[in-house]
């Protein structure tokens, strides 16, 4: 069991005031250093109420320069944070490459909270956990660095620490009434917290456990922590990165021989009365059910991948059509900008999630990590190789919040989509499609099919299934996806 200390350390005024100086100095010197570094660091500070967690930090940005550092705090949930998996309202927050966050509260308040009061039982807790190792370890590979200081103090510190707070006025404003209703549940919040202490303090992220008696020897001891995290973080960051050709894992390990696109028959067709009579259907039926899902909350997102000029855009303005303008938003996906490149790329997915009972259409989406950033060199081996578990425990995320999540593969062949740009050359507003970057990119077609193949082998889950579409008839394509939206929507609404 991993036990939470209960001695009672302190440090004379005397001590405090010769060690404190050179402790900021040094701070402040760090982070000058992570404002030119390659990655953003987290400090989480938890542990028991009144235990000084607000004072430490405080503290820490009294010591430290504020302006490159913010403080975020969590309450109770809020309604437009309820609509949305349960980590999406820490990973807008995250910070950006070169900055500091400190959390008050953190993606370990709620599951400790709910275990205390019984809300969830001993297996909830540990899934609960493994899904916060899952997130730790995704930011700790993209290069965060995650400090975690839990500060405890025994129940009769706590008890008298409480009363002091409310005896003095000026104080009394610190003390709630949660802080009294949890005191009662000290012995079952502290069993609980030392398990989830030891299931998730890891090599990358372990847990410091710090005793609150004294805010001098807590906020030093909590102070010399970050500063030695992050010395060390940015000497190993200077380490020289591989290569691509010296990535641990070869470029060739994964290369899958399936062959799922070449296996789809791209001769079916859809003459075009009865893809009139059927489009006509359809979102007919689409309009009914995407009303209903809308009363009932039930939200959905639609992934668009396929190759270029495969009939993304079309698809999409069909599906579109027969929804109301106000429940959905499609969101066109290019090359990153300055400000995303500063985070974890799945970062800017995660913002645009829709609220209970609306739409997100990706017209191309978070599988650019394994395809173009893949095939261009965009991402190393290693960044793209454990994109695949990424992305599945992304959706898994998207699957345990109730949202409704659709893949498509829109596939033509090279003849198809050779004619598609000719013909779009012809075409005064629809020039614009065509660059050079799209010829440039038919002749890596070998590449990206390879990539496409694993792709789909790789992500393709039960519960997230990829739904191939053969592309070349555009009118099969478009009636094939939005009959495949309504029977999801008829099997979720039933």
């Amino acid at each position: 069991m991993f036990e939470i200390a209960e001695l009672g350390h302190a440090i004379c005024e005397t001590d405090y005031e010769r060690l404190l100086p050179e402790l900021r100095t040094r701070l402040l010197l760090s982070q000058q250093k992570v404002k030119r570094s390659d990655f953003p660091v987290i400090i989480l500070i938890s542990g028991v109420d009144s235990s000084g967690k607000g004072d430490v930090i405080n503290l820490l940005n009294e010591w430290m320069d504020s302006r490159y550092m913010r403080t975020i705090a969590f309450s109770k949930p809020s309604d437009e944070e309820k609509e949305r998996p349960k980590f999406w309202r820490y990973w807008r927050t995250l910070p950006a490459k070169g900055a500091i966050a400190v959390y008050a509260g953190s993606w370990y308040s709620n599951p400790i909270s709910r275990r205390v009061y019984d809300k969830i039982n001993d297996g909830k807790l540990m899934l609960d956990l493994k899904h916060i190792c899952q997130l730790e370890q995704e930011l700790i590979d993209d290069g965060v660095l995650i400090i975690k200081c839990w500060l405890h103090l025994k129940k009769s510190v706590q008890k008298k620490r409480i009363k002091k707070l409310e005896k003095n006025p000026d104080t009394r404003w610190k003390v709630t009434k949660k802080d009294k209703k949890h005191l009662k549940f000290y012995n079952k919040f502290i069993s609980v917290a030392e398990n989830v202490l030891a299931e998730t303090s890891t090599k990358h992220s372990p847990w410091l456990i710090i005793d609150g008696f004294d805010i001098r020897y807590s906020s030093l001891t909590i102070g010399q922590h970050i500063l030695s995290r992050i010395e060390q973080h940015l000497e190993k960051r200077q380490i020289k990165k591989p290569s691509q050709s010296e990535d641990l894992v070869s470029d060739k390990t994964y290369y899958f021989q399936q062959k799922l696109l070449e296996s789809l028959d791209l001769s079916l067709r859809l003459d075009k009365k009865k893809y009139v009579l059927l489009l006509s259907k359809y979102q007919a039926k689409l309009n009914k059910l995407a009303r209903h899902a809308h009363e009932k909350k039930l939200s959905s997102i639609l992934v668009f991948e396929g190759w270029d000029a495969g009939g993304k855009g079309g698809a999409i303005r069909r599906l579109t059509h027969a929804i109301d303008a106000r429940s959905y938003r499609v969101i066109p996906i290019a090359a990153p900008t300055d400000e995303e490149r500063q985070h974890h790329y799945l970062w800017r997915f995660w913002r645009h999630f829709p609220r209970a009972g609306q739409v997100t259409i990706y017209d191309r989406s978070w599988y650019g990590r394994v395809l173009v950033e893949r095939v261009e060199g965009f991402a190393s081996n290693n960044e793209w190789q454990r994109a695949y578990a990424e992305i599945v425990n992304f959706e898994e995320a998207l699957d345990d919040h109730g949202i409704i999540l659709l893949k498509f593969w829109l596939h033509i062949d090279q003849d198809e989509q050779l004619k598609r740009f000719k013909e779009r050359e012809k075409i005064s507003y629809k020039k614009y499609k065509i660059t050079e970057e799209d010829y440039r990119n038919r002749d890596k077609w070998a590449e990206y099919n390879v990539a496409v193949n694993e792709m789909v082998t790789r992500t393709s889950t039960q519960k997230n299934p990829w739904l191939m579409v053969e592309g070349n008839d555009k009118k099969f394509a478009r009636i094939k996806i939005i009959k495949a939206y309504c029977e999801y929507l008829e099997k979720m609404l039933d």
